[in-house]
């Protein structure tokens, strides 16, 4: 492992700071759960009201927190310590995230499933370029829209006189 900011700049790796991004992701991870949490409590039964989504389901704001926290910083710590921007990281917090969504249904066996299949999932999908493509330009993309008409097997010659 280098220990200078020359040598990562020279691989061209730059460490991401784990903490941050497990905080910034559990943030967004938790919104969405709040979303989750909403949707749960306005289809069920209940008589707690519009508070009903931090008191009934309020569980759910926090798990998800927790699995978006838990699959940023394990992917950030695999990512610095390997130095290497690759699937494996995002396997590797997959495996995290789904270990610990199978500890919320209290099996340890459900928990090695989350782990191989949520840490499947996102080592294929980081693998796969994360459905971003091939970045093309304006110029390109207009070049492979527009394409050229072909060129005709035989020239006709100019009528001389």
């Amino acid at each position: 492992m280098s220990s200078s900011p020359a040598a990562d700049a020279l691989k061209g790796f730059t460490p991401k700071p784990a903490l941050d991004y497990a905080a910034k992701v559990g943030l967004q991870a938790g919104g969405f759960g709040l979303f989750i949490s909403a949707l749960q409590t306005a289809f069920g039964k209940h008589n707690h009201g519009a508070m009903g989504v931090v008191t009934r389901t309020g569980g759910t704001i926090g798990f998800f927190a927790a699995m978006g926290a838990t699959f940023a910083f394990t992917e950030a710590t695999v990512r610095n310590s390997r130095e290497e921007d690759d699937a494996w990281n995002g396997a590797a917090g997959g495996c995290a995230a789904g270990f610990l969504a199978g500890l919320r249904a209290k099996s340890l066996p459900a928990s090695f499933a989350g782990c191989i299949a949520l840490g499947a999932t996102m080592g294929v999908y980081d693998y796969s370029g994360q459905l971003a493509g091939v970045q093309e330009s304006r110029d390109e993309k207009r070049a492979r829209f527009f394409k050229k008409p072909p060129k005709p097997i035989f020239e006709a010659e100019p009528a001389s006189e």
